[in-house]
């Protein structure tokens, strides 16, 4: 045997014996933002519980805009750049189209328990599985969250001619939403949000409440409106293709197996943080705004009906079963609530 072939053996040999005893662990490198929050607790909960069903061998790498920004999580889920990622709908509803039907305004979802069972039903209807195959990504989780509300400066929006000009921070169905009574909505990125604010870019900006704790918008708002509750966004966790079905069986059954688990954690936890919010805004002296029934009335009659009409016919439009999707919202929704 030549040198060169003996050092070839030999490193083949030694490559092997390494591959050996490495050859069962797992790593997954997942892409979020911002910074760990109430937003992204299932993720990190969903981490410690593979961890623990399967000895450590299959782990999470968390990379908070490490590996790539929310806009093109997506993109990178689609090239394999990492194997798990965290996204919003509205922030590309071009490449995501079936998942805007969970930001509709006004679907009528109260809970995040109901938030959870809406997504799912539409998580596993075949057009919204085609339409995430284009980006070899498999939805595995939602994100769920409360109706947002708005939290901004100058003038309080006590009515609702007072949103008439008003520059605010609102995606997807929620900004078409405020467009309906005259409001200007920008999609600018939640970890842009606060500058925006702070600069005068958009006098407001409609977030969750943990989003408003997270990107510091509570800090500067001088006004928070309670209970106007147009919708909510929806931000799906997925997967790489490729990498779920290159898992190992008992690897695969320690990701969906700890799903749920994943996602009660994430509602405790949120819970605790609706405690806080209430007690923040009477220490930073925010004027908390309350609607009349009849004012959220008529902005839903303004808001929901053209809105959704619009969806219908650009999605249909698409090709997408545009019906069917909010069908089966109504249908989950039902279903949640103990109908039949």
């Amino acid at each position: 045997m030549t040198i060169g072939k003996l050092k070839l053996t030999t490193l083949a040999a030694v490559v092997a014996a390494f591959g050996a005893g490495e050859a069962m662990a797992t790593t997954w490198n997942v892409s979020v933002w911002g910074k760990r929050r109430a937003f992204t607790e299932h993720i990190h909960k969903l981490g410690d519980l593979v961890a623990e069903k399967t000895n450590g061998e299959f782990t999470f790498n968390i990379s908070y805009g490490g590996l790539s920004n929310e806009k093109e999580n997506l993109d990178g889920i689609s090239i394999g750049a990492f194997e798990m990622a965290q996204f919003c709908a509205g922030y590309h509803p071009d490449k995501n189209p079936t998942l805007t039907v969970l930001e509709l305004p006004f679907l009528g979802v109260n809970t995040l328990e109901e938030e959870v069972a809406v997504s799912n039903a539409v998580y596993g209807h075949p057009a919204t599985v085609k339409d995430l195959e284009r980006w070899n990504a498999k939805l595995l989780m939602t994100s769920p969250m409360p109706q947002y509300n708005v939290a901004g400066v100058g003038k309080a929006p006590e009515t609702l001619d007072d949103y008439s000009g008003m520059r605010i921070r609102a995606t997807g169905g929620i900004g078409e939403a405020f467009r309906t009574i005259g409001a200007t909505p920008t999609s600018v990125t939640s970890a842009e949000a606060y500058t925006a604010m702070e600069s005068g870019v958009v006098d407001s900006v409609a977030f969750a409440q943990h989003a408003h704790f997270s990107f510091r918008t509570i800090d500067i708002a001088k006004w928070w409106t309670a209970n106007l509750n147009p919708g909510t966004v929806n931000c799906p966790v997925v997967v790489n293709i490729d990498a779920y079905n290159a898992l190992s069986d008992d690897e695969r059954k320690a990701l969906d197996e700890s799903v749920d688990e994943a996602i009660a954690y994430y509602i405790e936890n949120y819970g605790k943080l609706l405690d806080k919010w209430e007690t923040t805004l009477k220490e930073k002296d925010v004027q908390k705004i309350v609607y009349t029934p009849e004012q959220i009335a008529a902005f839903e009659d303004k808001a929901a009906g053209g809105v959704r009409e619009k969806w219908i016919a650009d999605m249909s439009g698409q090709g997408i079963p545009a019906e069917e999707l909010i069908q089966t919202v109504k249908d989950a929704l039902k279903q949640a609530r103990g109908g039949s």
